[in-house]
């Protein structure tokens, strides 16, 4: 056989290699109503002949024929954050099932980065569009371009509703809510908080429902304990400002006998830094985040968390876009959002309060 000028296996090839047309190659291999016309031993024999070479169907010449790619593009605007990979897979799982291929992409907390995967997508046709928020992800208006092109689009974990996109995200104000509630259960009255980004969308939610828990339980939210971290350039400094946080906590010099972070990685940075100013978690401490990444279920302590279910928002993210391809032609569908339920988890990070308080000072050197 001469030198192809594609390494790909092509129907002409086989056609050569087994003595019969190109065409009847196709019919037997597309699996077409008129292969039963064709005589078993030749089906068999093309079919052998295909194996032997190596040959898959040319699914860029399919798509151009069906004016389908069968694509849908994950775009995940930080991947290095733990909260887009349960997400991602999900999504990848609820695709596949599907029969469509998953174009995934990382913009590296990137914003130019994310808009040239965008222009991407749209130059490949993809035939849907995921968005993976982290929370430093920022609004592109290349996410309006995607509707103008009709292409379904649906971001995870932020609420674009009002921009005419379909969201899904976690109920954080019950996942606040559940969380201090938690803790009034164990008897903790004095808490710190430490509440996120300003300008993310889950904040105020999620202290809206701590507060409202605080005022029926009869918690003190001292001004002096509740910090909010500033917009943040990756997970990691989340984790560095809990370090910073829990020191600043115990520099006040007030009360308190828990800390309520914003989210695991945080809850772990508190935990770091109580422990290098030599309190226990939790004998000295509770701590408590949310999320339920994997590095709050394999730290040491375990950490208490309020668990946003991932793998399953990514299922339901699919399963929308999915929806949204397979429905009428030119009939836009109205954004909506999707609020999914928290679940409390319940690990080695929280226990009643002790007598010992978290203001604890380093016991001073007897005099000789």
């Amino acid at each position: 056989m001469g030198q192809r000028k594609s390494g790909h296996v092509t129907l002409l090839d086989i056609a050569s290699a087994s003595g019969f047309s190109v065409s009847t190659v196709s019919i037997v291999l597309s699996e077409a109503p008129l292969s039963l016309n064709v005589a078993a031993t030749t089906r068999a024999h093309i079919r052998t002949i295909a194996q032997q070479l190596g040959y898959h169907p040319d699914a860029y010449a399919r798509s151009l024929r069906r004016r389908s790619t069968q694509t849908i593009g994950i775009l995940a605007f930080d991947l290095s954050d733990p909260f887009c990979i349960p997400i991602m897979r999900g999504i990848q799982e609820g695709v596949n099932a599907a029969g469509y291929l998953p174009l995934l992409m990382d913009a590296q907390t990137q914003r130019k980065l994310f808009d040239s995967y965008l222009h991407m997508i749209l130059e490949r046709r993809a035939e849907g569009v995921i968005v993976i928020a982290s929370w430093v992800f920022e609004e592109t208006n290349l996410l309006g371009d995607i509707r103008k092109n009709n292409v379904p689009i649906l971001i995870v974990g932020r609420d674009l509703v009002a921009r005419g996109i379909s969201s899904i995200l976690v109920d954080n104000e019950a996942g606040g809510a559940l969380a201090t509630r938690h803790l009034a259960e164990l008897g903790h009255r004095n808490i710190a908080v430490i509440r996120g980004p300003q300008e993310m969308c889950d904040s105020e939610p999620r202290w809206t429902g701590i507060r409202k828990v605080a005022a029926q339980c009869g918690m003190h939210l001292d001004e002096r304990l509740v910090l909010e971290l500033p917009g943040l350039a990756g997970p990691a400094s989340g984790f560095e400002g809990g370090v910073r946080f829990a020191k600043q906590m115990l520099a006040t010099g007030c009360h308190f006998t828990a800390v309520l972070a914003f989210d695991d990685l945080t809850a772990l940075g508190v935990v770091r830094g109580l422990a290098e100013s030599g309190l226990r978690v939790p004998e000295d401490c509770s701590v408590m985040g949310f999320d339920d990444v994997l590095p709050a279920e394999v730290a040491t302590p375990a950490m208490t968390t309020i668990r946003q279910p991932l793998r399953e928002m990514g299922l339901e993210a699919a399963e929308r876009v999915l929806q949204a391809i397979r429905s009428v032609p030119g009939k836009a569908e109205k954004a909506r959002l999707h609020k999914t339920n928290p679940e409390l988890v319940v690990r080695m990070s929280t226990a009643p309060p002790s007598r010992t308080i978290a203001t604890k000072k380093p016991k001073r050197r007897a005099r000789t």
